[in-house]
């Protein structure tokens, strides 16, 4: 029973070890290809960002006339008033190895503000979605979220709060173009969203 259960640690601890040099070889190399791609990366030189797909802000078709009274509305819509002058690019799900090989380093620090631009405008429609829909003015919030989509956000609730306001209208067949945008998604959050979506409606 005792040579059974030496042989058994011994053969555990064999196998551990080989696993441990495995992830630590795999890291390694994982590593190494980080850097090289870095490296590379800071050698790309300008380009242009003229065939960036650049986001413009219908602002004139938004519900800013309701809830003027609300503290937190006025503050949503002051933000986009003030992001429909700045330059906007929805870059998630890329990494700054990925932007510097694709448009040259010195480009970087404009690109990061361009994608926190987007991300902002994207989390300030659905704040602002949210607090029309508690307000009982769903339609004017779909507006809002349906231009978010049209941007390709990865904000799960915007996708399921459209998807339960189609079903609500009886227009069940828009949420295949909530999949099929979603399906297009370069974010962590695509599987997730089409996933949920596929689940609540399967027959859609």
């Amino acid at each position: 029973m005792n040579l059974a259960f030496c042989a058994s640690l011994i053969a555990f601890i064999i196998f551990l070890s080989v696993r441990i040099k495995r992830q630590s070889k795999l890291q390694q190399n994982n590593e190494k290809s980080f850097w090289e791609r870095e490296r590379q990366a800071n050698s790309v030189r300008r380009k242009s960002l003229d065939n960036l797909d650049y986001i413009s802000i219908p602002l004139e078709s938004f519900p800013t006339h309701i809830l003027q009274e609300d503290v937190e509305v006025m503050d949503c819509i002051g933000i986009i008033e003030h992001l429909t002058s700045q330059k906007i690019v929805n870059l998630t799900g890329y990494s700054n190895t990925d932007l510097k090989l694709e448009y040259g380093t010195a480009n970087i620090t404009v690109l990061t503000e361009y994608d926190q631009n987007y991300t902002l405008l994207v989390r300030t429609l659905q704040k602002w979605a949210d607090i029309l829909i508690a307000a009982g003015y769903v339609n004017e919030a779909a507006v809002l979220m349906e231009f978010a989509i049209t941007t390709r956000t990865d904000i799960s609730r915007t996708y399921y709060q459209l998807a339960d306001y189609y079903v609500s209208r009886r227009e069940s067949d828009r949420i295949q173009w909530l999949k099929d945008t979603a399906n297009g998604l370069h974010s962590s959050n695509r599987n997730i969203i089409i996933n949920r979506l596929k689940e609540t409606y399967p027959d859609i």
